[in-house]
């Protein structure tokens, strides 16, 4: 997996994340009910396959 360093001093990270959002549950925006342990998978596949950030933006899910 491809990485680059984030700035000039920051953590390498790969160049693919992973977006939470999908998995942020139902609430006003967002994609539904959700499969905690299909989530769950979908996280570990990336960590398997090398990605190492996880976009967690507070407003998935309220945070």
């Amino acid at each position: 997996m491809e990485k680059r360093i984030l700035g000039k001093n920051g953590p390498e990270l790969t160049v693919i994340g992973f977006g939470a959002w999908a998995i942020g549950g139902p609430w006003e925006w967002g994609w539904g009910k959700v499969d905690d342990s299909q989530s769950i998978r979908a996280i570990q596949s990336a960590i398997d396959n090398g990605i190492n950030w996880i976009d967690t933006a507070a407003v998935y899910g309220f945070g």
